[in-house]
Formats: C-alpha cells, sequence, structure tokens
C-alpha cells in the first residue's frame, strides 16, 4: 500500500476507529494469527460503505470479520483492511419475529430470543460467532441450519447499496454449510428470523443440554474453531469418526492437536501457529483420500496472506 494511500485511509473520517498492526489472535477463536495491516471498527452501516468505497477506489484487500470463528487467520497476518462488525450489534423484536445486526453474538441472540419466549435459535447456544458470520457460513448443528428459520436478510451490495434477499431467494440459494454470500463481494448487515413461540423455560433446558453436549464433546477445553471439516452423508458416517478410524486423533504438529476427544477438531494447546493447524489440516486430508480415497472439504476459512505454500512439510 503507498504512503499517501495509507495516509488518507488513517484519516478516513467515520464515527469508528481504524488502528494499525493489530493482532488478529486477539480475534479469532483459534487464537492464532498475525496482524493485520489496518483493522476498522465501523459504528454505522454508513461507516461500512465510507470504508468499502476508499477500498475499492485503491484497490486495498477487504476482509469482513465476524466473531473470529470458522477462519484460521496466516502468521503472516492479512495484508489491506480488516472491517470488524463487532459494532454494527442492535436486535430487536416484534412478536415472533427476531432481527439482529451481524455483529451481535449468534450465542447471545439464542439467549435473548428466549427471555422473550422464542424458540428456533436454541440449536446455535454456546456457538462462538455472530449473527453475520452464522448466515454467511449457514451455520448448522444438531441437523439444523440457519436458513431454516431465516425471514430475510439486509446486505449492503457491490454498488454500495442496501438490498434484502428473502422467500424463495433463501429456498434457493442455501444449502449445508453455504449460502450466496460466499461467492459474492457484499457485506450482510443484519438479519430476521421466524421463531416460535414457547415457553423460556422449555427453551432454556434445551439449550442447556446442547451446551452441556458441546461441554461434554470437550468444545470448550481448547482453543479451536469447531468443527474442521464438513460432513459429507456419502461417506457414511460423520467425519470425527472417519478421521478416528485412521487413528489420527492425537496428532500433532507443535501446540496444533487433533482433539483426543474429536477427530473433526483441531485445538490450540498452548502457542500454536496457524501454520502448525494447517499443515495438519493438509495431512489429514491426504490420509483420508490415501487410505479411504475420500476428499475432506474444509469449512474453515483461510485468511490473509498463505504465500510460500507455509502451511506445508
Amino acid at each position: 500500500m503507498k504512503n499517501n494511500v495509507r495516509k488518507k485511509l488513517e484519516k478516513i473520517n467515520i464515527r469508528g476507529k481504524i488502528e494499525r498492526n493489530i493482532p488478529m489472535n486477539l480475534h479469532t477463536t483459534f487464537k492464532t494469527g498475525g496482524n493485520a495491516d489496518y483493522f476498522a471498527v465501523p459504528e454505522s452501516y454508513d461507516d461500512i460503505a465510507i470504508l468499502l468505497k476508499f477500498t475499492k477506489m485503491h484497490s486495498i484487500p477487504v476482509f469482513i470479520l465476524g466473531g473470529g470463528a470458522n477462519i484460521l487467520v496466516s502468521d503472516n497476518g492479512i495484508r489491506g483492511l480488516v472491517i470488524d462488525m463487532s459494532k454494527i450489534s442492535n436486535f430487536s423484536f416484534k412478536e415472533n419475529i427476531c432481527s439482529a445486526e451481524a455483529g451481535f453474538s449468534i450465542s447471545d441472540l439464542s439467549k435473548e430470543a428466549a427471555e422473550n419466549n422464542l424458540s428456533g435459535l436454541d440449536f446455535i447456544y454456546g456457538m462462538p460467532g455472530s449473527v453475520g458470520g452464522a448466515v454467511w457460513m449457514n451455520a448448522r448443528c444438531y441437523d439444523v441450519s440457519i436458513s431454516d428459520i431465516l425471514l430475510n436478510i439486509n446486505y449492503l451490495d457491490e454498488n454500495f447499496e442496501i438490498r434484502t434477499l428473502d422467500g424463495i431467494d433463501i429456498s434457493n440459494n442455501f444449502s449445508y454449510k453455504f449460502s450466496p454470500f460466499q461467492n459474492s463481494n457484499t457485506v450482510i448487515l443484519s438479519a430476521s428470523f421466524k421463531l416460535k413461540k414457547d415457553n423460556k423455560y422449555n427453551i432454556w433446558s434445551n439449550m442447556k443440554l446442547h451446551k452441556q453436549d458441546r461441554e461434554n464433546k470437550g468444545h470448550y477445553k481448547y482453543p479451536s474453531a469447531g468443527s474442521v471439516f464438513k460432513n459429507n452423508r456419502d461417506f457414511g458416517k460423520p467425519t470425527g469418526a472417519i478421521i478416528d478410524s485412521l487413528g489420527l486423533k492425537g496428532y500433532s504438529k507443535g501446540d496444533a492437536e487433533i482433539a483426543s476427544f474429536h477427530g473433526n477438531i483441531i485445538v490450540n494447546k498452548k502457542q500454536a501457529r496457524s501454520q502448525d493447524i494447517r499443515s495438519i489440516i493438509t495431512y489429514t486430508q491426504n490420509k483420508v483420500n490415501e487410505k479411504l480415497g475420500l476428499k475432506l472439504d474444509p469449512e474453515i476459512q483461510f485468511i490473509g496472506d498463505w504465500g510460500n505454500n507455509e502451511y506445508m512439510d
């Protein structure tokens, strides 16, 4: 980035703040990753549009950060600008409709829904990540996907105009851990969910069971990003069981390890590098393909400067 562009970026007039060289290990659930060149925390939709217009004008790479889940940031960091959505976090309820901005915690939203005697988001209680990230990934667990309860999504299109996706467009464009936003340069701003009336004590009982199940599976023992690979029904069994069948649980590199308690989770035992984690991912893919002829598809997104094949042995 040229010096004159850097100076202009640092002086952009937004309500939020812009900082330099921010460590991404403070903003990811893996607790790994190098520095972002620039890190902006907008406080309004106008802020986001201003930042995106500037970066487009000057061909600066942009990464939209939600809750830092389901991503692995390179040890070399992220070139360009990271836009942290955490301040875009209003939410509201009207009858059985819950609306929330992209930066709000998806787990906290499930709690707010329960307190309003609304069920439907309880499946995602205890999961890290933001509303925007959950929609972008079409987050799924316990046989329920975010798209099952989505009513509409407001987003900023490539021309910086606010658009809405709803109805049949959601049905036709969302699938297993996939949303149309994964193939576009749009930014999710907010989403509304159609929930069901229920007694909050029943909802909380269900939510606590889900969180206890996650605790029993070891999801909170170490920093991780949850499931590393997608499940594929054609494989006949869950990916974790496939990895376990090859005796790969406990395989480690540096302080990164395939969890001893779950084959489809890689954990940061202490001071793991992103390079170690990606090396394990590649090793696992190669072993499963070599032994079983199956190709594992990561659900984790590899973000930042991964040049020079740094993840390879």
